[in-house]
């Protein structure tokens, strides 16, 4: 289970206390503060702060007292145009604070997003949760053998079961060594109180990386679509994409406006380069595709992936 009954009451006792604020509050996400949203088999990602709304974003691109008497279709229109043309400072006004539990492996891909204020649980001090991530028979795919990052056909029968056995018996074993090194049980007491354990920091080294791990992670709107625009896209690694997608729900309940216009500019739009841009303009003209495509001067890649954006064979 992703959290405890201690843990949970813990989150009860947090969101029963209420607090008077003269700053801007999103009742929709006032509605998700500090509860988990589910993630894989014992992850989570919760919201535990976040300062301004899409207010503060038409604030600052105006730097302006207030409100005032605008309609919410002007502050649409000004956030749709501060997206389109990529004007990203207003979007940093705002900030936002998650507390997440992932796989470690997924934060060490999640962590090269180098804009954000981050701390680890650690496992120097602390011993980690014996929990680890194992995949859904539906996700547990063999390699692609077009995509070096991808995956290929989902593994069957008795193969796909022979590689869940050898992730549970790995982390299971690697876990027991790493308590015995430690000399600890699970609730901080020496197993053999005659004999003292390896250091915390030195013990922690074998153990595999689909281990749980758990941070803060706080990030302002700007740079957190940017690493939504990433890995929420159909093509980031689906165990931190789902992460990606939960993250997605808070910033629809927190910024809506701004969140519409992401997901029509930068996730639902496409980004042309001169080159692709005057293939469209000539094949719109009436021009022969492969006379086209011959002139146009792009790779194969990059013309089967304009075709894919037109909605045309390549």
């Amino acid at each position: 289970m992703p959290l405890t009954p201690e843990q949970k009451a813990e989150i009860e006792e947090q969101r029963a206390a209420a607090r008077p604020t003269r700053r801007a509050t999103v009742p929709a996400l006032e509605d998700m503060l500090f509860e988990p949203i589910e993630v894989l088999d014992h992850g989570f990602v919760r919201v535990i702060d976040y300062m301004g709304d899409d207010g503060a974003v038409v604030q600052a691109a105006r730097v302006s007292y207030g409100k005032g008497t605008r309609k919410v279709s002007e502050d649409r229109g000004l956030i749709r145009y501060l997206m389109r043309h990529r004007h990203t400072t207003p979007f940093e006004m705002c900030e936002i604070k998650y507390h997440v539990k992932l796989p470690i492996f997924v934060a060490r891909q999640w962590i090269r997003h180098r804009t954000a204020n981050v701390n680890e649980y650690s496992a120097r001090y602390s011993i980690l949760d014996k929990e680890f991530y194992i995949p859904a028979p539906d996700q547990l795919a063999a390699q692609s053998a077009a995509n070096r990052q991808g995956r290929g056909d989902v593994l069957q029968g008795a193969e796909a079961q022979r590689v869940l056995d050898i992730l549970r018996e790995d982390a299971d074993r690697t876990y027991a060594h790493y308590e015995e090194m430690l000399n600890e049980d699970t609730a901080g007491n020496a197993a053999d109180p005659g004999r003292s354990g390896l250091a915390r920091e030195l013990a922690r080294m074998n153990l595999t990386l689909n281990t749980y791990t758990q941070w803060y992670w706080k990030c302002d709107l700007h740079n957190l679509l940017h690493f939504l625009s990433l890995r929420a896209d159909a093509h980031a690694q689906y165990e931190i994409r789902v992460y990606a997608d939960a993250m997605l729900k808070t910033v629809e309940a927190w910024t809506p406006l701004s969140c519409e216009a992401f997901m029509d500019y930068r996730m639902g739009g496409v980004h042309l380069s001169a080159a692709g841009l005057d293939a469209v303009k000539k094949l719109i003209a009436g021009e022969d595709a492969e006379a086209v495509r011959a002139a146009s001067g792009l790779s194969a890649r990059e013309w089967r992936e304009l075709m894919a954006a037109l909605g045309r064979d390549g």
